[in-house]
């Protein structure tokens, strides 16, 4: 059984979309991404998502994308096979080998988070 806990984004505020870092292990089949916000100036919006990469075509794919975040607070978003699909917070599929954590900004008002994933095969 393959279990890892990964941090993808460190706390710090942040006013643009960081840049994705892809996430291998060909053991993991689902994850737990929590979301955790600690501060929020004006109207911040910054939208989650889980994208999948197909090495075949050699593109990314969305999985799950959440709702936008607002506020301070947790958020979690999970994928995994076993689980029911429910619209912007779980997937029930597998996860490919190679993903990544797209945290999108949709303007520029500060908020700062962290990214953290928990694993299970």
């Amino acid at each position: 059984m393959s279990k890892y806990n990964a941090s993808f984004y460190p706390s710090i505020a942040r006013t643009a979309t960081p840049t994705e870092v892809p996430y291998s292990d060909d053991n993991v089949t689902g994850i737990q991404v929590i979301i955790n916000v600690t501060a929020a100036t004006s109207t911040p919006s910054v939208v989650p998502a889980i994208d999948g990469y197909d090495p075949l075509s050699q593109t990314w794919y969305n999985i799950l994308t959440g709702v936008a975040i607002t506020g301070t607070g947790a958020t979690v978003l999970r994928v995994h096979p076993s689980m029911a699909s429910a619209s912007n917070v779980t997937a029930g599929d597998f996860l490919p080998e190679t993903y990544r954590i797209v945290m999108t900004h949709g303007n520029s008002n500060s908020i700062t988070y962290t990214v953290g994933v928990n694993s299970t095969s």
